[in-house]
């Protein structure tokens, strides 16, 4: 029986627990898979022990092994029947930004920044699924500001009132940043985090060297601990300290890596434990621990479609990369501040090492599946012949048009040996059709370069490649 389907049967009939369940949905299934419910509090730095009130001391060490082998206990629940949405049509890759917002500037009462950002995206043709964390320090060109570092996005969106506000602008800084389209985004609460965490009996983590973690308000006046190597099920409230620690020579790297580590253990713990009865069981109580704690422009429709296509993506599709030290130079900003300058060639690899995993050597559905997506998005192509084959731009396009695809130009162009495709809009069945059909390989000849205001979604350069080799009849 699908997921879907399980879901389906075990759901009670009330009308509140269905708005509870939608609200789990939206934290705990695209939480878990997507955005790992990462928090605005959730990356504070180890400078929150020097808060009034949260006295230094000398930290104690402490082990904290959770016997492996305990099941949580699950709560029988009557199968009712309740009509749901159908699972998300899987006609598009969604891309969502996860936001953090700074735990100093919160207390502050100031505007905040932000000091996590991941971008999660989910393919649903090839059932793949990926994440890249932005580190907070990277100087980038802010959209209709000057250059600065990228946490300073959602504060001059919310600062100086732009449309759409903090998160349009965080979104827009990382679409220019990595080329690629950003359609949601969500901001979870350290406390729904928290909630979250603990109504799945804790998330597993793998500890492989000494970590000082934080917990706040644990014990001695949130006294800090040291989680000792080994394997760990840790409560919300250590996992959340956990997550956030940068006390490990990587620093802000090692961080990034723990929390995806967390976002992969919330999943594994969902989907190997069968969480979903007790969830449902206690919906009304996730409800109103969570509700308060979610922000996002994803609807409920979409959050229900996406989530439950999300738990269905394996683990082994699930690729997560972290932009670290390799991926920039150090430097200071012009005010004297440490900043990350981004290698760009170098991180746009690295993207095309989650978004390109689906159309240049992944699994791919069957060509005539791919070419009704392609038609569907209706994209734009562009048609320039550098293949010095005469009239070859003009009947590539008539092929391609006779395929139902819109080729709006074919001209000549500078000699080129092998065939290339830039991308510059949110067209990936496209992509892989022209990809597949005239066998780009490898990913360095796939260009993305996402550009709301370009005339066209996809330029596609014939080489002498395409001119002796093509398949056209």
């Amino acid at each position: 029986m699908s997921l879907f389907k399980k879901l389906q049967a075990a759901l009670p009939k009330s009308k509140g627990v269905k708005i509870s369940l939608i609200a789990f949905i939206i934290v705990g299934v695209i939480g878990a898979v997507l955005v790992g419910l990462l928090v605005r509090n959730l990356v504070m730095g180890m400078t929150i022990i020097n808060l009034p009130g949260a006295p230094i001391d000398k930290p104690t060490k402490v082990e904290t092994v959770v016997d492996e082998t305990q099941e949580p206990e699950f709560v029988d629940v009557p199968v009712e029947n309740l009509k749901l949405p159908d699972p998300w049509d899987g006609k598009s890759r969604v891309n969502l930004l996860l936001m953090g917002l700074d735990y100093r500037d919160w207390q502050a009462g100031d505007i905040p920044r932000t000091d996590t950002m991941i971008l999660f995206t989910l393919d649903p043709i090839h059932n793949t699924a990926g994440m890249i964390s932005i580190p907070r320090d990277l100087w980038v060109p802010i959209p209709g500001f000057d250059y600065d570092k990228i946490n300073t996005a959602y504060f001059l969106g919310e600062a100086w009132k732009m449309p759409g506000g903090g998160p349009e602008m965080a979104k827009r800084t990382v679409e220019e940043l990595l080329g690629v389209p950003i359609q949601y985004y969500a901001q979870v609460d350290f406390t729904a985090f928290e909630s979250f965490i603990d109504n799945i009996d804790g998330v597993k983590v793998k500890v492989t060297e000494e970590v000082r973690i934080d917990p706040i308000g644990e014990g001695e006046e949130g006294k800090p601990i040291y989680l000792q190597p080994g394997t760990h099920v840790l409560p919300g409230n250590l996992a959340l300290a956990y997550a956030r620690s940068r006390s490990t020579e990587g620093g802000d790297f090692d961080r990034a890596n723990r929390q995806q580590q967390v976002v992969l253990g919330i999943r594994d713990r969902i989907v190997k434990f069968n969480m979903m009865p007790k969830l449902i069981a206690n919906a009304e109580k996730l409800y109103g621990d969570l509700s308060s704690g979610i922000k996002t422009n994803l609807g409920l429709d979409q959050a229900i479609k996406l989530g439950l296509k999300a738990l269905e993506v394996p683990k082994d599709q699930i690729k997560h990369v972290v932009i670290t030290g390799q991926y920039v130079n150090f430097a200071k900003s012009p005010d004297g501040l440490d900043i990350l300058v981004p290698i760009t060639d170098k991180i746009r690899l690295l993207r095309d090492e989650i978004f390109l995993s689906g159309i240049a050597v992944g699994p791919a559905a069957t060509g005539s599946d791919v070419l009704e997506l392609a038609k569907l998005e209706n994209a734009t192509i562009a048609i320039q012949n550098g293949s010095g084959v005469e009239g070859l731009a003009e009947e590539t396009a008539e092929y391609l048009r006779s395929m139902g695809l819109q080729v709006v130009e074919a001209v000549n162009t500078d000699y080129i040996f092998y065939s290339q495709v830039n991308l510059f809009g949110s067209k990936p069945y496209t992509l892989k059709y022209l990809v597949d059909l005239m066998n780009i390989t490898p990913s360095s000849r796939i260009t993305i370069q996402y550009d709301p205001n370009s005339q066209v979604d996809i330029v596609l350069f014939l080489g002498q490649d395409w001119g002796t080799e093509n398949p056209m009849p």
